[in-house]
């Protein structure tokens, strides 16, 4: 009888011990904020804390890179994970800013196919980060301020004749400079081709120069939604899911117009040198599987990383809006579309952000 009081005693303090060793143990991922961080939280964090006990809490950045490279540098890393755009990832685990991941250690998809087999073409690429989602750059107007005929091409995005008023755009060269060759005319097979000439360049610029004076620009995700619901302009550009949610969850008038998008992938990350990266690691694999990549879609318009994934994407949380033809990868949605091209991003985001910088200054 002692005995087994005595078992049952011990297995009772080490189940304590590891409950609370798993409550010391916190993970903070750094990612975009408003509706794309929030199904973040739904979808990934509060699921991996129901079932590991392990804290978790989000914190919002402009551009998570940015504090990845000042934290590392200067050897104070307060988060555990980061999300972030592909050419980041890849810019960043090349310069030693981020931990090496065993990706070998992925789950895998539920009939047994590897993970390296999963994730969509392109996207498992770099040692260092795990992709999410997939998403796109489009732009977006208010159909309460067109006429009988609204944009329809990118081509309308730059045309203040057809359609005067305000454009929002994001404040950095990439995305800005291939919409506007492709604005110009520019077959989206030819973009990066063109962007690598100084002529090409310089076209991009030239088109910006067109509409520069009826720009407002913004930094974070949440702000485009935002310009159009204020009337601060007529049409933007923006991260699709941002459109979306304002469509359906606050009935905003807004259209989204998917010629000339650019597609990008999103990734999670661990700084070099971020604490707690046991339960770091098992974050990212928890949140990367292929029910959780689904579950994210439910939340907002942004298509799942893994293919096996697809399946599971069924309604908006509403309970009623189809996800599947707001993805930015939906067939009717692609017809000249443009896949961001990292490697020109990774190499060259230094100098066209420098001349970029410089010509809002002119």
């Amino acid at each position: 009888m002692r005995k087994r009081m005595l078992m049952a005693t011990a297995a009772t303090v080490t189940g304590a011990l590891f409950a609370a060793e798993a409550m010391a143990q916190q993970v903070t991922v750094m990612s975009w904020g408003g509706s794309y961080g929030r199904s973040q939280v739904e979808a990934y964090l509060n699921p991996f804390t129901a079932e590991t006990g392990i804290a978790t809490t989000m914190v919002d950045a402009d551009n998570p890179a940015t504090p990845i490279r000042a934290m590392v540098e200067a050897g104070n890393v307060s988060i555990n994970v980061a999300d972030v755009e592909l050419s980041d990832a890849i810019r960043l685990c090349d310069e030693g800013l981020l931990e090496v991941l065993e990706l070998s250690e992925l789950p895998p998809a539920p009939d047994g196919t590897p993970a390296e087999e999963d994730f969509v073409a392109g996207s498992l690429i770099s040692e260092c980060a795990v992709p999410s989602i997939v998403w796109s750059t489009v732009f977006a107007y208010r159909t309460d301020r067109m006429g009988d005929t609204p944009p329809t091409s990118i081509a309308d995005f730059f045309d203040l004749e057809a359609f005067p008023g305000r454009r929002g755009m994001r404040r950095d060269a990439k995305a800005n400079l291939e919409m506007a060759l492709m604005g110009d005319g520019v077959p989206a097979d030819e973009v990066y081709d063109l962007l690598m000439t100084e002529e090409g360049v310089d076209r991009a610029f030239a088109v910006l120069d067109r509409i520069k004076n009826q720009i407002v620009w913004w930094e974070a995700g949440a702000q485009p939604p935002q310009l159009l619901a204020d009337g601060e302009v007529v049409m933007t550009t923006a991260y699709n899911g941002r459109i979306f949610n304002a469509q359906v969850e606050e009935n905003q008038p807004f259209n989204i117009v998917w010629d000339g998008q650019i597609l990008d992938f999103d990734l999670f990350v661990i700084p070099r040198g971020a604490p707690d990266q046991e339960a770091a690691w098992q974050f990212i694999k928890f949140a990367t599987d292929t029910q959780r990549l689904a579950d994210q879609a439910a939340w907002i318009a942004y298509g799942p990383a893994r293919l096996s994934s697809a399946p599971y994407v069924g309604l908006f949380m509403d309970g009623v809006t189809e996800m599947g033809p707001h993805m930015p990868t939906a067939p009717e949605n692609l017809t000249n579309a443009l896949v961001n091209d990292f490697e020109f991003w990774a190499d060259r985001d230094v100098e066209l952000n420098e001349r970029f910088n410089a010509w809002l200054l002119n």
